[in-house]
């Protein structure tokens, strides 16, 4: 059993693209461009309401570097907000939530800490107390 191969030859006729394609493709290029994320509007006021809290926590006495890592992120994010780069302002405002939100945690944590440390002296006071008074018992 023979086989035969038979090539296909395929005449091309390249020519170039027309001006008409050609400024079809750089429209559709622009829009696709100029099509931007809308404002980050929630993620904005959802970093700012993390900052308020974070300040009304105190958290600048036990968190400052987070909390102004925090400002810091959130003023950027205005920026690129003014320069119409809305994700990267989504993302750096969402930066700023967690930032803020860690400086709360930080500084919820110190004050349960200081509460703890305190009620710890002042168990530690009344236990002196008590054998002090039951050793004048005796």
């Amino acid at each position: 059993m023979s086989h035969t191969v038979h090539t296909l030859k395929v005449k091309t006729n390249r020519t170039s693209l027309s001006p008409i394609a050609i400024a079809v493709a750089g429209l559709l290029s622009l829009a696709a461009c100029s099509s931007s994320a809308p404002r980050p509007t929630e993620a904005l006021q959802a970093a700012e309401s993390a900052i308020t809290a974070a300040d009304q926590a105190r958290a600048m006495e036990y968190a400052a570097p987070e909390l102004n890592e925090a400002r810091e992120k959130l003023s950027a994010a205005n920026n690129e907000v003014s320069q119409e780069n809305n994700e990267s302002a989504k993302r750096l405002a969402e930066q700023s939530r967690i930032d803020a939100e860690l400086a709360l945690a930080k500084s919820e944590a110190a004050k349960a800490k200081a509460v703890n440390d305190e009620l710890k002296k002042s168990i530690s006071a009344m236990k002196e107390k008590m054998q002090r008074k039951t050793g004048d018992l005796q």
